[in-house]
């Protein structure tokens, strides 16, 4: 775009945005170019995002108000009981079928397209999402839990995206330190990992830990040391029953997260797990998450589950025969 193309594209938006009666539309054009030329690289194709910024910056100082707060968060609306379309013949009938669902159910349009709601709601929920797989527990978080922290080979995000098999796997030092910190065949070994969603951890550990060691100490099983596995793969459980030769592993580990929620955990859980083993011989249980199984009773189950896999000494399909 050349020059005189800006100068006219810019003078229309400035009309649009301030009219000729606050700012002088010549003055503030030829101000708003000046700026845009020496940001804009053509052949990048920046020119409209830069001269963007550069006429919001020449709206009149009392049009621009900034009342120090911050907007609601978007995100904290419930879908199932947000109804978009107007004069809906069975209005009870449709929210009721939402009820059902966390699909985007009633969500209308301004003519083709998407409302401003729905639209800015669903790049929301997408931007959680990406926070969701590309941040980290906490380290405070990993302490308070009283978690055991290691990590396998991955040595960041990118790695752990790009090079799944390096997410199953651990060095010898970390070996050793398992080793160390656990305990030897025990009947049960608790293990946590980070996974596709950080999210899903600090969002559901402190209420499905305490509620799976209670289970399990009912029924006579006491819980060592918990590991906390930073770039898990579900693999990496397997790893840790070679190690550990533990009876029963159990992996507690983020979900790759969707639209709907990035919060939600999964259970992996093996009787006597070993590398290579067939995906069959675990037993999963997803969508840990408050909209979908509470923590709580997930881990009331998954306690249970525990204690029949010891019993029948299996899991996954051979549970079920």
């Amino acid at each position: 775009m050349n020059e005189k193309d800006l100068k006219s594209m810019i003078e229309s938006i400035l009309n649009e945005m301030v009219g000729n009666e606050t700012v002088p539309a010549a003055e503030a054009v030829q101000e708003v170019v000046t700026k845009a030329v020496v940001v804009t690289d053509p052949q990048e194709g920046k020119t409209e995002s830069a001269v963007g910024g550069l006429v919001q910056a020449t709206m009149p100082a009392e049009e621009q108000v900034d009342e120090g707060e911050c907007l609601d968060d978007i995100t904290d609306i419930d879908l199932r009981k947000l109804l978009l379309v107007p004069d809906p013949e069975d209005r009870e009938g449709y929210l009721k079928m939402k009820e059902k669902t966390p699909a985007r159910l009633g969500v209308w349009r301004a003519g083709p397209r998407y409302k401003t709601l729905t639209s800015l709601r669903f790049r929301a929920d997408h931007a959680a999402a990406q926070d969701a797989v590309f941040s980290y527990v906490s380290e405070d978080f990993v302490k308070e839990m009283n978690l055991v922290p290691i990590a396998t080979k991955c040595q960041d995000k990118d790695e752990y995206i790009t090079r799944p098999d390096l997410g199953r796997q651990f060095s010898d030092e970390t070996i050793a330190t398992i080793k160390q910190r656990t305990t030897n065949q025990a009947k049960v070994q608790i293990m946590v990992g980070d996974g596709l969603s950080s999210a899903a951890i600090e969002a559901n550990l402190r209420d499905i830990i305490p509620s799976i060691t209670q289970g399990l100490k009912m029924y006579g099983y006491e819980v060592g040391n918990i590991l906390f596995v930073k770039h898990c793969r579900v693999p990496s459980m397997d790893v840790i029953g070679d190690v550990t030769e533990a009876d029963v592993v159990c992996l507690l580990v983020g979900e790759r997260p969707g639209l709907v929620t990035a919060e939600s955990m999964s259970a992996y859980i093996a009787y006597k797990p070993t590398v290579g083993m067939p995906e069959a011989r675990r037993t999963v249980i997803s969508n840990i998450h408050s909209g979908g199984t509470p923590a709580v009773e997930a881990g009331a189950h998954i306690a249970e589950l525990i204690k029949t896999m010891i019993d029948r000494k299996a899991s996954g399909i051979d549970l079920k025969q």
